[in-house]
């Protein structure tokens, strides 16, 4: 059934509606993988608005939501995620950074509460199941589909994932600000030989300068880390709203000039992990 990483959002802090923004896409954080049979949603911004009605159009019935964190673009898709209304539809939402009183469930009903919203997450009729853990923590999905995490320095906490499955593995780490000192050192363990990252490439170095305490990152950290671990490929993820297409392809541009083997994630765009997600060796492109 193969493994595919499917890019429905791509933006950060807010969404982007507009013409100068199409190229690249302007909605904010949501990425699909199917591992076989199984699907997986990491992050519920407002792309999930697109990957609801896809989902319903392909009578996919069952996944698992993977959430970095619950700031507002994060989650700003949930209530509009039109198979949570659907009582033929299950899903298990799962989060690292919320504990005690503030679980997973708690929070994703603050947006529906009924000064913000007109239906309440207890009378969305599929069936959700929320739970929380540790960052840290291994979760075997079962069906051969492992999922490290990590935690990331973002304000609030937030969770960095690697997907295992088939013999490839896939790495989501975005909202996460790096020490220009050193290499975080929960990134490089949860990303090492993982064969594509998907990375918080929010800001150039020098807009990072003005932006420390934000819980972001640059594309020239995610290269470094990518070389350090030995990444196969290196995905520029959480594009900053300021940034439309012509300053995309610039940042694009320029971090392929630094290393050949990175690209800028666009709304739509999918990655065959059995095929794409690793560069070819010498020796296999000689076969």
């Amino acid at each position: 059934m193969g493994f595919t990483v499917t890019f429905w959002g791509v933006r950060g802090t807010v969404p982007c509606p507009m013409a100068s923004h199409l190229e690249y896409g302007g909605n904010t954080s949501c990425i699909e993988v199917t591992a076989g049979a199984r699907t997986l949603v990491l992050d519920a911004g407002t792309g999930l608005r697109s990957l609801g009605k896809s989902l319903r159009a392909r009578g996919i019935n069952d996944v698992t939501l993977l959430l970095t964190h619950t700031h507002i673009d994060h989650i700003n898709g949930f209530p509009f995620f039109e198979p949570c209304y659907c009582p033929d539809f299950s899903m298990r939402v799962m989060a690292g950074h919320c504990q005690g009183a503030h679980c997973i469930q708690s929070v994703m009903e603050k947006p529906m509460d009924s000064c913000l919203f007109p239906v309440p997450l207890q009378k969305l009729r599929a069936a959700l199941v929320f739970e929380d853990f540790r960052p840290g923590a291994v979760l075997d999905l079962g069906d051969g589909i492992t999922v490290r995490t990590a935690p990331l320095n973002h304000p609030g906490g937030g969770t960095g994932y690697r997907i295992d499955y088939d013999g490839r593995s896939f790495c989501y780490v975005t909202d996460t600000e790096h020490d220009p000192d050193r290499m975080d050192a929960n990134v490089l363990g949860l990303i090492q030989g993982a064969d594509l990252v998907a990375y918080d490439c929010s800001y150039t170095d020098d807009e990072f300068a003005g932006r420390r305490g934000w819980g972001h990152s640059t594309w020239r950290e995610g290269v470094r880390l990518a070389r350090a671990a030995d990444v196969g490929r290196l995905c520029l993820f959480h594009h900053d709203p300021d940034h439309d297409d012509v300053r995309m392809q610039a940042i694009e541009a320029e971090a392929r000039l630094e290393w050949q083997e990175c690209f800028a994630a666009r709304e739509g765009m999918q990655v065959d992990m059995l095929v794409e997600a690793r560069p070819k060796t010498d020796a296999e492109a000689a076969a």
